[in-house]
């Protein structure tokens, strides 16, 4: 069918050597032309892009150099094959153009047994390397994949110690993702806190059973115990490269942290708290009060928000409050979809 066909775009300012080309090529590829460089750029940007270019070097305006010289300084394009054809026959003008990142170079006249095999060679190789790439592309993807699914299940693990759902973690992860679309985070970042978020409260590993489950209220010395899930946590997540695991870890250490500085473990104040532990306090306390346990009620929608309006100021940036608010469609839909079970 044509349309498995390779694309080979040919750029001459000389009609009749489109058409020699244009001859030997159109059997067994679909062939485009250009008269000029800047033509033959306009080609190439639209989509689908050719897979290779038959350059010809000798050209008023933008030559062939000048024309290879775009298409590999753009990242759409320079994987793109370049064999220049052309009458410029010294050493020094071959090396010129593979020096530009041409793949091969055949001289005019042409002898159309050789344009054929060189084309074949060229596009083999390319199909060779995009293949590759591909299958890179989709490794690295199962990889990330993976690494973001360890990371929520081990969120999830530390919510099984105090709940028996784990839906928290999820939960509490959109309800962040949104309040940071809505307060103009990039769309990389927000992404990037959605799957770092579930590893907030990782720390409560380290705490003792005696603390973490006792149904009543702590006194101060089981307070202080509690409060070290904070530090538990970056130290859990530990320092890497990964932005992901950077991000983390600040969050786990500062979601605790309260805009007035009466929160732990730093005393934090205002925007000296990150943006990320800013969002996730709000998203993280607002699921745990709207959210049933066994031990206790959901709160309805309107106490809980009434509560983080009453706080903003005081726990919660004043800033994030209101933004939070505009979330709550979404937000619904959220806890309708991860509603927590627990086992009778």
């Amino acid at each position: 069918m044509s349309n498995d066909k390779a694309t080979i775009l040919v750029v001459d300012d000389t009609p009749e050597n489109i058409d020699v080309l244009t001859g030997v090529l159109r059997d067994k590829y679909k062939v485009k032309a250009a008269l000029n460089g800047a033509a033959a750029l306009k080609i190439v940007e639209k989509t689908p892009k050719p897979d290779l270019i038959l350059l010809d070097i000798m050209m008023p305006d933008m030559d062939g150099y000048q024309v290879c010289r775009e298409l590999k300084s753009n990242p759409g394009t320079m994987g793109i094959p370049v064999i220049f054809v052309t009458a410029k026959t010294e050493v020094e003008d071959e090396q010129a153009g593979f020096s530009l990142g041409a793949v091969d170079y055949i001289t005019k006249p042409i002898s159309p047994a050789i344009v054929k095999a060189r084309v074949q060679a060229q596009l083999s190789l390319y199909n060779q390397a995009r293949h590759l790439e591909e299958l890179v592309q989709e490794r690295t993807e199962e990889l990330q994949s993976t690494r973001l699914e360890i990371i929520r299940r081990l969120g999830r693990a530390a919510e099984y110690k105090d709940n028996e759902t784990g839906m928290h973690v999820i939960r509490m992860s959109w309800f962040a993702k949104f309040l940071a679309e809505e307060h103009q985070m990039t769309p990389d970042w927000c992404e990037l806190l959605y799957n770092a978020a579930p590893m907030h409260d990782i720390g409560k590993i380290g705490i003792p059973d005696r603390v973490l489950l006792k149904p009543g209220k702590l006194d101060a010395e089981e307070w202080e115990i509690m409060k070290k899930h904070a530090e538990y946590g970056a130290n859990i997540i530990g320092d890497h490269e990964s932005p992901i695991l950077q991000l983390a870890k600040e969050i786990a250490i500062y979601h605790h942290e309260k805009w007035d500085g009466s929160g732990y473990p730093n005393g934090l104040k205002g925007t000296d708290i990150p943006i990320s532990a800013r969002i996730v306090a709000i998203a993280d306390v607002f699921d745990a009060l709207t959210s049933e346990r066994p031990y206790k009620q959901a709160w309805p929608e309107e106490k809980a928000i009434a509560l983080i309006e009453e706080q903003s100021g005081k726990h919660f940036d004043p800033e994030l409050v209101p933004k939070f608010i505009k979330c709550l469609p979404q937000i619904r839909e959220i806890q309708q979809q991860y509603l927590d079970k627990f086992e009778n």
